[in-house]
């Protein structure tokens, strides 16, 4: 991809996951589901970006996308985006080269949205610093599990649409 398509293509990525994660922040919590978890929208267009494009472009998205929820809402959801992203999307490209692409979306998902919830853990950890923490982390493995394999479905429905935006 030639470098000036390559920064249009990045810019209009990065544009549908600011889009994704406002309006993810704008629903009402999914029900029976624990306070603070979402789905985690805009990691399909980040997982997209790491597969199709460049491991470096998708992690310039996650320190972009943090940037923005920094600004948006505060230190606090800036720290949480960006400790858990960075974790997240440097795991997914792991997974994807370990595996030789051979795993599926969802389960790479699943993987990458386990790291987020335990970078966000470790985030917080660091700034409440309580003991009773402990006690969210199976909530954190079951809706990383549950999320990520959401998002994963849903980055295989969506990837012609996503390609078309890349097509040379």
């Amino acid at each position: 991809m030639r470098k000036t398509k390559k920064i249009a293509v990045l810019g209009l990525l990065l544009a549908i996951i600011l889009i994704l994660t406002t309006l993810e922040h704008m629903l009402p919590p999914l029900p029976f589901m624990p306070p603070n978890v979402r789905l985690g929208l805009s990691n399909i267009v980040t997982m997209y970006g790491a597969f199709f494009i460049s491991p470096a472009s998708a992690v310039v998205l996650t320190v972009l996308k943090a940037g923005f929820v920094l600004l948006t809402r505060g230190p606090v959801a800036g720290v949480l985006s960006l400790s858990g992203g960075i974790i997240s999307i440097l795991v997914i490209i792991i997974a994807n080269l370990v595996s030789g692409g051979k795993i599926s979306y969802a389960m790479i998902s699943v993987c990458g949205a386990l790291a987020h919830n335990f970078g966000q853990y470790a985030a917080v950890s660091v700034l409440i610093g309580s003991p009773y923490l402990a006690y969210y982390l199976p909530v954190l493995i079951l809706t990383g599990v549950v999320m990520g394999i959401v998002t994963g479905t849903l980055l295989k429905y969506v990837m012609p649409a996503l390609k078309e935006i890349t097509r040379e």
